[in-house]
């Protein structure tokens, strides 16, 4: 990954969106509920105030509007803060 997130920001690979079809309709992906739930990619060292939590490799759940989209080679990611994670899954 050559994306270091910095102090207390995490990087995160948002699970993707079930497909769901309703009576044999497709959902256009513009209407579809976004993932709640990802993959923790990259993070950063932490503050002097905030040691860091999670880790690379951990299952979040993070809320609605949390976190900056980006995209990066393609693949699309949330940073986000620390703070912005719920939980994280066993």
């Amino acid at each position: 990954m050559n994306i270091q997130p910095l102090a207390d920001r995490v990087l995160v690979l948002p699970k993707p969106a079930e497909e769901k079809t309703v009576g044999g309709i497709i959902i256009p992906d513009t209407a579809k509920e976004k993932p709640l739930q990802g993959e923790v990619v990259a993070c950063g060292n932490g503050t002097k105030d905030e040691e860091m939590v999670v880790k690379v490799g951990d299952q979040v759940l993070y809320g609605k509007y949390s976190g900056t989209e980006l995209e990066y080679e393609g693949v699309k990611y949330l940073m986000m803060r620390q703070s912005d994670v719920l939980a994280i899954l066993k």
